[in-house]
């Protein structure tokens, strides 16, 4: 996988495109303004950062991950996903869910089954999602773990959001105290 900066989702496909030769090379992630990730086999996202200048892209960053995900080759993960999530019992959610790969509020449990496999192959639409919410009445973000990058990324999509990161036991008490 790698991270293409200063790239716009069309500038990705194109690229994408000119790469793929016979190798799967998908664009994987919309993380908004300025950066889309590409994710397919090493030779082709290799062939794809050599020519980011040619499309105009800034830079390609590689990714230090231990699969190609939200792409074709994460099939067979997304098949025993579902054959995991086929045993389970999905609840409609108590608040809106916004799944990743349509950027969409969902509730019905076969659907949130059906995108929850989905979105092991397919497209993040991370820059939709962040947008969707205002609409949804939703004015905070909570980024929980290590890092503030997702945070960051809100930040550039919808200005308007409150992001908060909740990093460290004394910030999660301190996050608790507001609610």
């Amino acid at each position: 996988m790698a991270a293409l900066l200063g790239a716009e989702p069309a500038d990705a496909q194109k690229l994408v495109a000119a790469a793929k030769g016979n190798d799967v090379l998908d664009v994987a992630v919309d993380n908004g303004p300025g950066q889309i990730v590409i994710s397919g086999s090493k030779a082709a996202v290799d062939r794809a950062s050599a020519m980011v200048k040619e499309f105009n892209i800034r830079r390609a960053a590689p990714l230090p991950v231990s699969a190609p995900f939200h792409c074709a080759l994460m099939k067979p993960a997304a098949e025993a996903l579902a054959e995991v999530l086929d045993g389970m019992t999905i609840a409609p959610p108590a608040v809106p869910l916004i799944a990743n790969v349509t950027a969409a509020p969902v509730a019905d449990p076969a659907s949130i089954r059906k995108l929850l496999v989905q979105q092991v192959t397919d497209l993040v639409r991370w820059r939709e999602t962040i947008a969707s919410l205002p609409a949804l009445d939703v004015d905070t973000v909570v980024e929980v773990g290590a890092g503030k990058v997702l945070t960051g990324m809100v930040k550039r999509i919808t200005p308007d959001l409150n992001p908060l990161n909740v990093d460290t036991p004394a910030d999660i008490d301190a996050f608790l105290k507001t609610l």
